[in-house]
């Protein structure tokens, strides 16, 4: 499949609806990713990312149709070097190989936009697929956070993994 990142545009409204309101996807997300995601979420998503600048939240596209969202979160202080990067796929495009390129192709973004030095993911202990997207990117696993997320009543570990830039 052909998987680009691009911006958000006002006409995913519906599709990203249709992939983000997964129960499935929700369980390997952080709360403040709502769930039901209804069309008022979406919408205020758009508002929130469309045309904004700097671009640090993208749609995944596959295919020419909506797979899911990548982005940063830019950190600031004395960390201003570093982002934390996160991304979902809607349940029909998981183990098709679009995580993986979106990953690729939005850590060479990030690393050639912005003056970062370092990516990191974090990610649940029970997702061992997302762990090895990043794995195949080059990811490392800097560390483990025992029992640090709190999700779905149940305690769990945090995984940390780290792409360090390449500098020539």
């Amino acid at each position: 499949m052909e998987t680009v990142i691009r911006q958000w545009k006002n006409e995913d409204l519906q599709e990203l609806v249709s992939q983000a309101n997964n129960i499935n996807v929700w369980n390997n997300l952080r709360n403040y990713f709502p769930h039901p995601y209804t069309e008022e979420h979406g919408k205020a998503w758009l508002e929130k990312v469309v045309d904004a600048l700097p671009a640090i939240n993208m749609a995944i596209e596959a295919d020419g149709k909506l797979a899911g969202g990548i982005g940063l979160i830019l950190n600031g202080d004395v960390y201003i070097k570093s982002a934390e990067i996160g991304y979902w796929l809607g349940e029909q495009y998981w183990g098709k190989g679009i995580a993986t390129e979106a990953v690729r192709q939005m850590t060479e973004y990030a690393f050639y936009y912005f003056d970062l030095v370092r990516l990191y993911a974090e990610v649940f202990e029970t997702n061992k697929t997302s762990m090895r997207v990043l794995e195949k990117n080059g990811y490392y696993l800097e560390g483990v956070r025992r029992k640090a997320v709190f999700k779905n009543n149940v305690l769990m570990d945090d995984y940390i993994w780290v792409k360090l830039k390449t500098i020539a």
